[in-house]
């Protein structure tokens, strides 16, 4: 039995009357499949949920039966069923990560007199994330833990391992899921407000690229109008200045063309 976790974040403001609403990818984590027989696949597994969830681009809800999925999608009886919001998380997930184990390494460290010390352990995994919309799926990209410290037992060890691989994980899915947001007020050429504050993930000195999204043959076309600064967290919302685009985005704003805004990742 595989799982599901499906991940869902809809952005909602009411500040003025032209504000723009954008909503998170659904994305399904699918659990981890191994070319090595180990207990610790789903601790792997795990962990990629974990980062996921901390990147602050998801809300996790977890769900059972990813093989009775597609199934499920073309039955009439669960269309039809009262369970509106797991219908809509399924029927809207735009992303299945996929992850397969390729190393665990566990070493059982030894006294001098033969007795067990503690344990040490390294893994390696392999993540690529699947479109569902195009059915492309990016280059698998390749992730090797360090050898972890000495620990009491084998689930520590692995667990610590696991630790050493969160700042590449991070980092790949920060590039491959951008944090994203809209404008919901423009108070003139140089300054707006966004949604989303601290707990959303952001903090002052980010920068944020500021687009605008036309629908070209039923999808979106992306096209760079500006630039932002956060220069204060504001609750739910932050307060950039515009350092590039002020009056293109204004002008956008103003016309309730759509925008969108993405955090700049180096």
């Amino acid at each position: 039995m595989k799982r599901l976790a499906v991940i869902l974040l809809s952005l909602a403001s009411g500040l003025c009357a032209y504000s723009q609403v954008d909503n998170k990818p659904v994305v399904g984590v699918q659990e981890f499949t191994s070319e090595v027989n180990s207990p610790f696949v789903n601790s792997v597994y795990e962990k990629v949920v974990q980062v996921v969830t901390n990147t602050y681009r998801f809300t996790l809800l977890d769900l059972v039966g990813a093989d009775k999925m597609t199934e499920e999608l073309k039955s009439e009886k669960y269309l039809d069923s009262k369970n509106e919001q797991k219908n809509i998380d399924l029927l809207t997930m735009r992303y299945m990560i996929i992850g397969h184990l390729t190393k665990m390494n566990i070493y059982t460290m030894k006294n001098p007199d033969g007795s067990v010390n503690g344990y040490k352990a390294s893994a390696a995994f392999t993540l690529k994330v699947n479109d569902i919309g195009t059915g492309k799926t990016t280059e698998v990209a390749h992730f090797q833990t360090e050898e972890s410290p000495l620990a009491l037992s084998k689930e520590q060890a692995v667990n610590q391992a696991l630790l050493s691989a969160e700042t590449a994980l991070n980092k790949y899915f920060s590039k491959t899921f951008p944090l994203t947001t809209s404008i919901v007020k423009v108070f003139d050429t140089k300054k707006v407000l966004i949604a989303g504050g601290k707990d959303f993930g952001f903090k002052e000195g980010d920068k944020l690229i500021v687009e605008r999204i036309e629908m070209l043959n039923g999808k979106p076309y992306p096209t760079e109008i500006g630039e932002l600064k956060v220069t204060k967290l504001a609750g739910d919302f932050s307060e950039c200045s515009i350092s590039k685009g002020g009056k293109a985005i204004f002008a956008a704003f103003s016309a309730t063309e759509k925008l969108n805004c993405k955090l700049f990742v180096k």
